[in-house]
């Protein structure tokens, strides 16, 4: 059983059911924290869609926070989610300045990350 992340007719991710679902859960609850929307709705194909624009403001967000702050727990407990929405973004046409101190470290996580999202 998958929990898909999908962009129209496009999958973005076809992620595990209980990989979909803590990922989802921890984006709706840290947009909440934001207080902004996550760009992910839940669909009645049991998965989300992604709404690029949301999304892509969320991801801002998400990485402005990480990176305001030395803070190593808030680093740790963003860090995954971050990651993987920083793949998610990409797949869904969008992209977002990082800075030059995290530049090469998430290329080199994302792109291992993203070899361990399956698509369709």
């Amino acid at each position: 059983m998958s929990y898909p992340f999908e962009h129209g007719t496009r999958t973005l991710w076809d992620a595990g059911y209980h990989s979909g679902k803590l990922y989802a859960a921890l984006a709706h609850g840290t947009a909440e924290f934001l207080e902004l929307p996550s760009g992910l709705t839940p669909n009645a194909q049991g998965g989300c869609d992604v709404d690029p624009k949301s999304f892509q403001v969320f991801v801002e967000r998400l990485c402005g926070t990480y990176s305001s702050t030395q803070n190593e727990l808030l680093h740790g407990l963003a860090h995954g989610l971050l990651l993987t929405s920083l793949v998610l973004l990409d797949r869904a046409g969008g992209s977002i300045p990082l800075r030059p101190e995290h530049e090469d470290a998430f290329a080199r996580e994302k792109s291992a990350l993203a070899r361990s999202m399956a698509t369709l």
